[in-house]
């Protein structure tokens, strides 16, 4: 059976809450991609998506154990947070990662990454890194990913300070569904906010 990280890790990958509760981020490995601008109609942004899905598969076929390549996802930011609630989408920045298993390791990511260059011809700018979020606040929304505002509101307005908690990190996203093919109501996003 090959390794999945949507089951090994379900309570990040596979949660039912729909609004907010805590949970505790073990540090993980990613390949990771940055950039800035609208992921709806930045070129970067979709040259990054398939550069790091080109490098994600590539490690999969020359990996000794089987696995099954995990979701996308994002770490997002803006240098004026207000650009996310009146979805300046232009002044956003990124960074898209793809969870790793724990046997690849730094080295298996550049010999993936030359391979995609030289094959794929992709200028695959992608890293290795480790994440360690630890506390997180963390909701499953469903929906279209312009409908997040109310249940982040809900984060930032009343759940932290209910807790007594302030963001620590960076918004981080994991798109459970492909907006290709899911349509915008039944889309599945993990939202986590690390805390402390």
């Amino acid at each position: 059976m090959p390794y999945d990280i949507k089951k090994d890790l379900k309570q990040l990958y596979a949660p039912k809450n729909t609004d907010w509760a805590l949970v505790d981020v073990p540090a993980q490995r990613f390949i990771a991609i940055d950039g800035r601008g609208n992921p709806n109609t930045a070129e970067s942004y979709k040259r990054a998506v398939e550069a790091l899905y080109a490098v994600a598969y590539t490690l999969k076929r020359s990996a000794e154990q089987d696995f099954v390549v995990g979701p996308l996802e994002g770490l997002w930011w803006a240098d004026d947070m207000a650009a996310f609630t009146v979805r300046a989408k232009d002044s956003w920045q990124w960074t898209m990662l793809i969870a790793q298993p724990d046997w690849i390791d730094g080295d298996a990511v550049e010999e993936a990454r030359g391979t995609v260059r030289r094959k794929k011809k992709l200028d695959a700018d992608v890293r290795f890194e480790t994440l360690a979020e630890g506390r997180c606040a963390q909701a499953l929304h469903v929906g279209s990913y312009d409908d997040e505002g109310p249940l982040l509101a809900r984060l930032h307005e009343d759940f932290l300070a209910t807790q007594g908690l302030k963001p620590t990190g960076l918004h981080h996203e994991v798109y459970l569904g492909d907006p290709r093919r899911t349509e915008p109501a039944k889309l599945k996003t993990v939202l986590r906010q690390p805390v402390g």
